[in-house]
């Protein structure tokens, strides 16, 4: 995925971010880079405004607003990459975590679980495993002689 800074985000294989929505910022990354380290900008930020966006529908928005709230800033996702010594490398980085972050986002709620009781037959064969190890345990002691 070569994401250049006028390319869109992939969400999922129905969504996608176009690259008129994004914000991208670049600064001095701290870490591995040798010389370069002080004099490139390879640390990448890439912003979204989830809340002014016309991209989602806006059950999904809200959806993603209420999963992703503590993360946004007034209505702004913000996603930071700088683990690789390239600039191109972070895009690509913070353009896939922001694509999975809005993807588990607006992903539909897991069925609710149905609550279920342990057959008969499981119950016994889990007492009977229970009573045989316990008498192992019981013949390994010490008889006292």
């Amino acid at each position: 995925m070569l994401c250049g800074v006028l390319e869109d985000v992939r969400v999922n294989e129905r969504l996608t971010i176009p690259a008129a929505e994004l914000a991208w910022r670049f600064s001095r990354a701290h870490g591995p880079g040798g010389q370069g380290v002080n004099t490139t900008d390879s640390r990448v930020e890439l912003s979204w405004d989830l809340a002014g966006s016309p991209t989602l529908p806006a059950a999904l928005r809200e959806r993603a607003a209420e999963r992703l709230g503590h993360r946004l800033v007034q209505g702004v996702l913000t996603v930071v990459a700088s683990e690789h010594r390239s600039q191109l490398r972070n895009r690509e980085a913070a353009a896939a975590r922001l694509g999975a972050l809005v993807a588990s986002a607006i992903a539909p709620p897991p069925r609710v679980r149905r609550a279920t009781r342990p057959s008969k037959g499981s119950v016994e064969r889990r007492i009977a495993q229970k009573k045989r190890r316990g008498e192992t345990k019981r013949n390994r002691r010490d008889s006292g002689d």
